[in-house]
């Protein structure tokens, strides 16, 4: 089979990730990361051949940032022009209720993302600039392909997704919990029909790194999970409180005369971890917890405890009718006491931690996944890496493949 090359494109706030795949073998031929777009301090990472480059370049936008980006491909000698690419997949955060898989972008598409973008106004509007300034510059027959985070959780149940708010604020607003990580979610699920040898599995998946969420799969779809309207809600992250009481935001707009978006930036991007000890990375909590510090201590267990209430909780809704519990993504797959102590905690419903299969796994120890409960756990307890980009790889050669 001839092989073609493939572009996944993923554009945060002030980030640019691009990825250049071999298919039908993906085979991955260069990864360039753009970060700190717009600010003086911007630089570009390559990493090819098991080599990795970083350039520093001020940046001013995201469709600089892609030109560049497509001249180092040229450079590369990854391709000799624009139209060798055969198809570009863009991971594109939010598609409401619009879009319960992944579809070909066209102006009915972009037209449906603009419409909700105040449901992600950091991410939407990159993504969409992005996707505009391509169109300009490639070839009109390469289709263009979006995967949003949010089809994934399209199959829940509306007592699980509705809020006990007037109902007309769904009905005229969309006012409703949509869930995020959809393709890690897609991407752990079907490692586990694998692993299992069964195609409607129920499992409860913990996505915890930075960001952090956690889903209740039924019968290999979404049945609940914790995010909601925005990333903002469910468990406590690196920077994001996850749920709190909302009248919180009114009382302290009045105590300090911030603005509701000063308040909700505030909650965005300096609770959380930060917000209790002053760091986000959870390698860096558990540095200062070595070193005794009380307030590192007390912000891990406040995460602890918020996994811990989530799979309970799903675990009831799941009638105890569990497959597997499955931990992955940053420190999901490499945070050996964040594991031990929520598994620890749940004892009660029957779960035994194999200490050592755990210690063992992670990102620079013997092994990356595996499972690290014991025979005689009621529920395995697995560690998998996700691959968000192999999801919306193949979403995107999919469609391509049957136009």
């Amino acid at each position: 089979m001839r092989t073609e090359k493939y572009l996944v494109v993923n554009a945060g706030s002030s980030s640019l990730k691009f990825s250049l795949y071999e298919m039908p073998e993906q085979k991955e031929l260069i990864n360039i990361h753009v970060e700190k777009i717009s600010l003086p301090d911007c630089f570009l990472t390559l990493k090819m051949d098991g080599n990795k480059i970083k350039k520093s370049k001020f940046i001013e936008d995201h469709a600089e940032a892609v030109k560049i980006v497509l001249q180092e491909l040229i450079d590369n000698k990854l391709i000799n022009s624009l139209d060798e690419i055969k198809g570009i997949g863009h991971r594109v955060l939010h598609g409401g209720e619009f879009y319960a898989e992944s579809v070909k972008i066209d102006e009915e598409v972009i037209k449906n993302i603009e419409s909700i973008i105040d449901l992600g106004p950091l991410h939407l509007p990159p993504a969409i600039n992005v996707i505009r300034y391509l169109e300009t510059i490639v070839s009109k027959d390469i289709p263009q392909v979006a995967v949003f985070d949010t089809s994934f959780h399209q199959s829940m149940p509306k007592e699980n997704f509705l809020y006990p708010v007037p109902f007309e604020w769904y009905e005229k607003y969309g006012v409703r919990k949509y869930g995020f990580h959809g393709t890690s979610y897609r991407y752990i699920t079907k490692v586990m029909q694998e692993k299992l040898a069964k195609e409607k599995l129920n499992l409860i998946v913990c996505h915890i790194g930075s960001g952090a969420s956690i889903a209740a799969i039924k019968d290999s779809v979404c049945y609940n999970t914790t995010m909601g309207l925005t990333p903002l809600a469910g468990l406590m992250m690196g920077t994001r409180s996850g749920d709190i009481d909302p009248s919180i935001i009114e009382y302290i707009c009045k105590k300090t005369n911030m603005t509701i978006t000063e308040t909700t930036n505030i909650l965005n991007k300096q609770s959380g971890l930060k917000g209790i000890c002053g760091k986000n990375d959870f390698r860096d909590v558990e540095e200062l917890m070595i070193e005794g510090d009380n307030m590192a201590q007390l912000a891990f267990d406040m995460i602890k405890n918020t996994i811990i209430r989530f799979i309970s909780q799903y675990y009831v809704e799941l009638d105890g009718n569990v497959d597997a519990i499955v931990f992955t993504a940053g420190a999901g797959e490499n945070d050996i006491d964040l594991r031990r102590e929520v598994l620890n905690k749940l004892k009660p419903l029957g779960i035994i931690i194999d200490e050592k299969a755990n210690d063992d796994i992670a990102k620079f120890r013997s092994k990356k996944s595996g499972i690290i409960t014991t025979n005689d756990s009621k529920v395995a307890v697995y560690v998998e890496p996700t691959d968000e980009e192999s999801i919306i790889l193949m979403d995107t050669y999919t469609i391509c493949q049957n136009i």
